[in-house]
C-alpha cells in the first residue's frame, strides 16, 4: 500500500524511491509490527480480562500449570492483527505470492479462533471437534496446493529440492499438491502441539522465519539464487517482507507471552503461525530445510504419535507425557529451563538450515 504510494510521488521527490529497496521495507515491516504489537498488547489483554477469555486448564496436564488457569488466551490475534497490517503496508500488493501466505495464515487463524471461541464460551479445553478442525484444515491446505499447482510457470516450483545436494531437483507432478497439503497442514498442527509452556513457540517461530526470509531474499534475487545454485523465483523474494513482519509480531507477542505469561496466544496463534512457516517453506521451495529447522515442532510431533501408537499397540508409554517439553517437565526441570533449552536448540538447527545454501 505504502509502496504504491511511494511510488507515486517519485515523480515529485526522487527520494521517495528509497522504498523501493526490499531490505529497507522488510526494517519497516519489522518495526511496524513490533510497535503494533506492543502497543496494542496491553489493551488487549485487558479487554480479555474484562471478558473472561480466560485459558481452560486440562486437568490431564502437568499439576504446575493448573495455577494458570484463567491467564487470557487468544493473543495469537495480535499476531494476526501486526503481521497483516505491517505485510499491507511494506509489501508489493500485486505479487500474489503475497496474498497466497496472507490468505493461508489469515483462513488457519479463523479455525483457530473459533476453536478458542468453544472452549472459552463452553469451558471446555477441548475446544473445535477435531475432525471438524482437521476438515477445515485440509480443505484450506488442499485449495492452496491446487492454486499453487495450477498457476505455475516454471517447473522447478513443482519440483522437490534437496537440501546439502547439488543440483537435485525431484520433479513431483501431482505429488505437489500432496506435498503442499502436508507441510502447511502438518506444521500447523506442529506449532500447535508446541505451544505448551510460556514463551515456548513463538521464539521458533520467529527464529525460523527469520531464516525463511534469508532463502527468500536468495530465491528471488537472480544473481545470488545462481551463485548459490538454487532456484530463482522471482516473486519469492517479496516474502521477505512478509517473514520480517511475523518476526517483528511475533517478538511484539514475546515480551508478553515471556514466563509467567500474561496472555497465551491460543490456537489461533498456534495453527496460523504454523501455517505461515510451511506456506512460506513451499513458495521458497525448501520444505526439507523447513523440517530442519523446525526441528523442536518436528520432535514435539513425534513424541506425541509415539506416546499414542506404543499406548495402543502395547500398553505402555514412552515418555511420562506428551508433547516432549511436558516429559521434561515431569523430570524435574523447571518451565523455563525447557523453554531455553528448546530455544537454543531450534537456533542450532536454524544454523544447520542456513547452511545448506553453501554446503551442496
Amino acid at each position: 500500500m505504502l509502496l504504491l504510494l511511494a511510488q507515486w510521488l517519485t515523480q515529485f521527490n526522487t527520494g521517495f524511491g528509497v522504498v523501493n529497496y526490499l531490505t529497507l521495507r522488510a526494517i519497516l515491516a519489522v518495526l511496524t509490527a513490533l510497535l503494533m504489537a506492543l502497543l496494542l498488547g496491553p489493551m488487549l489483554i485487558r479487554r480479555l480480562q474484562v471478558l473472561r477469555f480466560g485459558q481452560e486448564i486440562r486437568d490431564d496436564g502437568p499439576q504446575s500449570h493448573l495455577s494458570k488457569a484463567g491467564t487470557p488466551t487468544m493473543g495469537g490475534a495480535l499476531i494476526l492483527v501486526a503481521l497483516s497490517v505491517a505485510t499491507l503496508l511494506w509489501a508489493d500488493l500485486s505479487n500474489r505470492y503475497v496474498w497466497v501466505v496472507l490468505l493461508t495464515t489469515l483462513g488457519f487463524g479463523l479455525i483457530g479462533l473459533a476453536d478458542d471461541w468453544l472452549k472459552i464460551v463452553r469451558r471446555n479445553s477441548k475446544g473445535l471437534i477435531a475432525r471438524y478442525k482437521y476438515s477445515l484444515q485440509s480443505a484450506i491446505g488442499i485449495v492452496v496446493a491446487l492454486y499453487l499447482f495450477h498457476s505455475a510457470t516454471m517447473p522447478h516450483e513443482t519440483a522437490l529440492l534437496v537440501p546439502y545436494v547439488k543440483d537435485l531437483a525431484v520433479p513431483l507432478g501431482l505429488g505437489f499438491v500432496l506435498l503442499t497439503y502436508l507441510v502447511v497442514v502438518g506444521s500447523s498442527n506442529a506449532v500447535n502441539l508446541t505451544d505448551g509452556l510460556d514463551g515456548l513457540a513463538i521464539l521458533p517461530v520467529v527464529l525460523v522465519a527469520g531464516a525463511l526470509a534469508v532463502f527468500a531474499y536468495a530465491s528471488g534475487h537472480a544473481v545470488f539464487s545462481g551463485y548459490l545454485q538454487i532456484p530463482h523465483i522471482p516473486l519469492a523474494a517479496e516474502l521477505v517482507v512478509f517473514c520480517a513482519a511475523l518476526v517483528g509480531a511475533g517478538l511484539g507477542f514475546l515480551w508478553f507471552n515471556t514466563y509467567p505469561a500474561q496472555v497465551f496466544m491460543g490456537d489461533v496463534g498456534a495453527l496460523s503461525l504454523g501455517a505461515a512457516l510451511g506456506i512460506v517453506a513451499v513458495l521458497v521451495r525448501q520444505e526439507l530445510v523447513l523440517f530442519v529447522m523446525g526441528g523442536v515442532f518436528v520432535l514435539e510431533t513425534l513424541s506425541v504419535m509415539l506416546q499414542v501408537g506404543s499406548f495402543k499397540l502395547r500398553g505402555k508409554r514412552i515418555f511420562r507425557m506428551a508433547p516432549l517439553h511436558h516429559h521434561f517437565e515431569q523430570k524435574g526441570w523447571p518451565e523455563p529451563r525447557v523453554t531455553v533449552r528448546f530455544w537454543i536448540l531450534t537456533l542450532i538447527l536454524v544454523l544447520v538450515g542456513l547452511a545448506s545454501l553453501k554446503i551442496r
